[in-house]
């Protein structure tokens, strides 16, 4: 059924994609129920098989949720109380929390303003003899710059420890996000790209040491049970999460192609609109448009327009890092990443998802016309 042009248009739809797995993944939640194999088993051993095929790593670790993924990434690179972690202004806290519940200091840097990606520019100016990682984000689903990143860890001797949250299944001709630095973080939330049905997340590596010591850091410091080796975490992936990221995975390059069209149709769609900053994709990059953002002037009365017609919509991030009250101790200042400041009073994330209809983007559109001319 196709939207009409006065029918409201979700900025997600979670309920298409779970409709179109429950036939597969119920019977195995129902087996996991009468074998009580609820943590770990495999279920996990098979999606993170999977997944490690599907990114072109040798490990995958599951692991709770991406935060834990993060924070479980820059323990295993060495990063400890007080060492620096450079990442980008704009980007979701849990990038900067979970370098800080470490004791470690996020360094936060001005972004490029075609694209909103990691400067490396900034990046190297950033460096100090206290830097132990680089950590990239790949933002709204294309990669971050990761030949000059890597190039400049190289010489720096520095770790590099992709955010890959919002990139399931983005590349280039180096491969894809989460196979491109030493060791990577993703989130399976619910509203990324590979979704679970619940909090979940994954740490990718080639690196066989750094996959052990993750292993073992996420089980209470355990690879033998009753026997610990570290001061560890609670941060394990269960078996219901993992079924339903296999069913999922299997969809997830349909469901990216998918996003791409819908990419295409609002650039047709609003490639001629006044007031309308698109997107952009980075040279040799496939985006798989986690989300589609835009940049318009008067935002706040925009969103309330498109609000009122129903069509849903967001702000990914209202607050460059820097600013919010919690990384206030570091005395970041408004003035000091003009980019990603900039851009953050004027971005806005349109409705994008698998089963977004032509028709429902048609009605965005005109909405979105009309709002910015008022």
């Amino acid at each position: 059924m196709t939207a009409t042009l006065t029918e409201s248009v979700p900025f997600l739809d979670l309920a298409a994609q779970q409709a179109e797995i429950a036939d597969e993944v119920m019977p195995v939640w129902q087996a996991q129920l009468t074998s009580a194999a609820f943590v770990g088993g495999p279920e996990v051993a098979a999606f993170e098989s999977e997944y490690a095929d599907y990114i072109g790593v040798r490990h995958v670790v599951g692991v709770s949720n991406g935060t834990d993924a993060l924070e479980l990434a820059y323990r295993a690179v060495g990063v400890r109380p007080g060492d620096e972690v450079i990442m980008p202004a704009n980007t979701f806290i849990a990038t900067a929390e979970a370098a800080s519940r470490l004791g470690a200091v996020p360094v936060f840097v001005d972004v490029d303003d075609e694209h909103l990606l990691i400067d490396p520019g900034a990046v190297e100016a950033a460096i100090t003899p206290r830097t132990r990682v680089i950590a990239p984000v790949h933002l709204f689903g294309q990669t971050a710059p990761m030949g000059l990143i890597t190039a400049l860890a190289r010489r720096h001797d520095l770790a590099v420890v992709e955010d890959a949250a919002q990139a399931q299944g983005a590349g280039g001709s180096a491969g894809r996000a989460g196979a491109l630095g030493q060791v990577a973080a993703t989130s399976f939330y619910p509203g990324k790209n590979l979704g679970a049905a619940g909090d979940a997340g994954a740490v990718m590596t080639d690196d066989d040491d750094i996959a052990a010591l993750v292993r073992n850091l996420g089980a209470h410091g355990s690879a033998v049970k009753y026997v610990h080796d570290h001061v560890g975490m609670n941060a394990r992936l269960d078996a219901v999460q993992a079924s339903v990221l296999r069913a999922k995975l299997r969809r997830l390059d349909g469901w990216n192609t998918a996003r791409r069209a819908a990419a295409r149709r609002y650039g047709e769609l609003l490639g001629d609109v006044e007031g309308v900053r698109l997107p952009s994709v980075r040279a040799g990059n496939s985006d798989v448009w986690h989300l589609y953002v835009v940049r318009v002037a008067e935002r706040a009365r925009v969103m309330a327009q498109l609000g009122a017609a129903g069509i849903g919509t967001g702000i990914h991030y209202p607050t460059p890092v820097h600013l919010t009250e919690a990384y206030a101790y570091l005395g970041g200042r408004r003035g000091q990443f003009p980019v990603a400041e900039a851009a953050a009073e004027r971005i806005m994330s349109l409705p994008m998802f698998p089963h977004l209809t032509a028709d429902q983007q048609a009605r965005v559109a005109e909405v979105l016309r009309a709002a910015v001319r008022s």
